[in-house]
């Protein structure tokens, strides 16, 4: 059941990834790197199809293998995720749920321009 589970969720990103390459609005980035996770978690099939696909080598296989991102990408990776976690900053009345969102903001950005190459 688990491995259908990642198949169905693989398969979601997988198409919020797409969506996301014709609109620049949406990252691709994080969705792509949760369909490779899905994948090959629940399909070896699944996941060897994707990561010969050429979606996955423009998008990913510069970061799998080098640890590296296109700026552009961490860019709109960034804004997107910023964008998201100042929804429940702004709603959220609880002080340690905001602490932990603005340690989320400052350890994402320290990840990625610290520990993720630029390319």
């Amino acid at each position: 059941m688990s491995k259908v589970f990642y198949i169905i969720i693989g398969t979601f990103s997988l198409i919020l990834g797409i969506i996301g390459v014709l609109l620049p609005i949406l990252p691709t980035t994080p969705f792509l790197l949760l369909t490779s996770f899905c994948f090959a978690k629940g399909s070896t099939k699944f996941h060897q199809w994707f990561i010969h696909t050429k979606l996955y080598q423009k998008h990913l296989d510069s970061f799998i293998t080098n640890r590296s991102m296109l700026l552009k990408t961490k860019i709109c990776t960034l804004a997107f995720a910023s964008t998201m976690l100042l929804f429940p900053l702004i709603i959220l009345d609880n002080m340690f749920m905001r602490l932990f969102i603005i340690f989320l903001y400052l350890f994402k950005y320290y990840y990625f321009i610290f520990r993720i190459k630029t390319i």
